[in-house]
């Protein structure tokens, strides 16, 4: 039988790719013209060179597709023939770990122990007041399960778009108040439970983390769901920290909890330097009597474990009706900054930049960490 490449792209045309649910030949998933080599010799086989061009290295029917391309021209042409398939991607391949976020300085970690201890408002505002303090600031939420930060900026509607960069295709962050959000809240349901195991929560949060277009920054904060759970370590395996800003109540059991979300970035595989402690709630002063404090929540327990922990205590955040007024109407209390709370994030803000200078100095970067049944370290290239 004398091949040709006609008779090649026929065969290809039989063969469905999923992602469009079109033949190979439809969907251009065939590159170019395949090439047909005859026989040097008597016994020997023809060969068929052809290359297959995918949107990315990720797609998923990237294997199957090439069995299927591979089996159907076997099926028409003959199963002597040998058949070399080639794979090129119309988007580049994602970076490496430990070289992504190249234009990043800073990454910090808002973390809690507990949650309801208000660890994204702290989050959200920390990055307003950044950016006010003229920052280059991007905020993700890391949270998978309850992502807050769409609410917290007013753009639950929002919809990120790609953008062609370096020839790969990136979600654009959204851009509120001078700070880049990226939340997986901007691509499901905000009344729909996100049901999804470890796993695909993991890969989601790579996306938004690799496969987004967050250039130069100069910090890049990470608000974190609460506790410690996969969703922390896949942070930790994803990218070199900088160091993490606890946050908790004065209430014991939220520091109970602090103390592990401690414990856990200073496990010895982990290493993540703590910046320091926010009290949030730390006490309550109604607008009718300004002068005056009460702890609802505890006295500066916080402040104590901050001292027992030889770790600065960042700030203390007053439970004022307007902060949580102003998350819910998508206005943080940080864009104010003429009001007391206002002021209060942009002191925190200050703290962040005066411990995060200090670590740089004083201590080596942090590695990633890698497992493979253990827990490793490999150092951010």
């Amino acid at each position: 039988m004398t091949l040709y490449p006609k008779l090649i792209v026929d065969a290809l045309a039989t063969v469905t790719y999923a992602g469009t649910k079109k033949n190979l030949v439809e969907s251009q998933i065939l590159a170019d013209t395949p090439s047909v080599a005859a026989p040097q010799s008597e016994g020997e086989p023809w060969r068929v060179s052809l290359t297959l061009l995918f949107p990315r290295d990720t797609d998923p029917f990237l294997r199957s597709t090439v069995k299927a391309a591979e089996a159907a021209i076997k099926y028409h042409c003959g199963q002597d023939v040998v058949v070399n398939i080639a794979t090129e991607f119309k988007s580049k391949p994602r970076p490496e770990v430990g070289r992504l976020l190249p234009g990043v300085k800073n990454i910090v970690a808002v973390s809690s122990g507990k949650g309801g201890v208000g660890k994204s408002t702290v989050a959200s505002n920390l990055a307003i007041a950044l950016a006010r303090l003229g920052y280059r600031v991007g905020l993700l939420d890391t949270d998978i399960f309850g992502p807050s930060v769409p609410k917290m900026f007013h753009c639950e509607d929002a919809r990120p778009y790609a953008v062609k960069v370096d020839g790969r295709d990136l979600i654009e962050p959204i851009e509120r108040y001078g700070v880049k959000l990226l939340s997986i809240g901007f691509f499901v349901s905000p009344t729909t439970a996100t049901l999804w195991r470890g796993g695909m929560a993991s890969n989601a949060l790579k996306q938004l983390i690799a496969d987004a277009d967050w250039g130069e920054l100069d910090y890049f904060i990470l608000d974190t769901p609460p506790g410690t759970s996969d969703i922390h370590l896949t942070l930790l395996q994803t990218l070199a920290i900088t160091g993490a800003v606890i946050v908790s109540t004065p209430q014991q059991v939220a520091l109970a909890d602090a103390r592990k979300g401690i414990d856990m970035y200073r496990n010895e595989k982990v290493n993540v330097p703590i910046l320091g402690l926010v009290e949030n709630m730390a006490w309550f002063t109604p607008a009718e009597l300004p002068q005056n404090r009460y702890y609802i929540f505890g006295r500066e327990g916080c402040k104590q474990l901050a001292e027992e922990m030889h770790l600065p205590l960042l700030a203390q955040i007053p439970l004022v009706q307007s902060i949580c007024e102003s998350g819910d109407d998508g206005a943080p209390a940080a864009t104010k900054v003429d009001t007391a709370t206002g002021q209060a994030f942009i002191n925190l803000a200050q703290a962040v930049v005066t411990v995060v200078n200090r670590r740089n100095k004083e201590q080596p970067q942090t590695k990633i960490v890698k497992t493979d049944n253990r827990l490793k370290t490999e150092e951010r290239s």
